[in-house]
């Protein structure tokens, strides 16, 4: 009788860590590595700001494309 009830409490313990408990997400940690990198810079040429991220670097300036950094 008693190893029944634990065989139940187990089975009950496994299906909750299986299905029910929260796991990490990893959309919240790249939206918070987001906002940590979202540095805005200006484009050399045309003065629009963009991500550093997305930016070009050359010659110590950011460019906001490849168009921008050939004129």
């Amino acid at each position: 009788m008693i190893l029944k009830f634990l065989l139940v409490v187990v089975i009950i313990a496994a299906v909750y860590f299986m299905f029910f408990k929260k796991k990490p997400n990893k959309v919240n940690n790249s939206k918070k590595n987001e906002e940590i990198s979202s540095e805005m810079v200006e484009c050399k040429k045309c003065n629009t700001y963009i991500s550093i991220d997305e930016a070009i670097l050359s010659n110590s300036n950011y460019y906001c494309s490849k168009e921008c950094l050939k004129a």
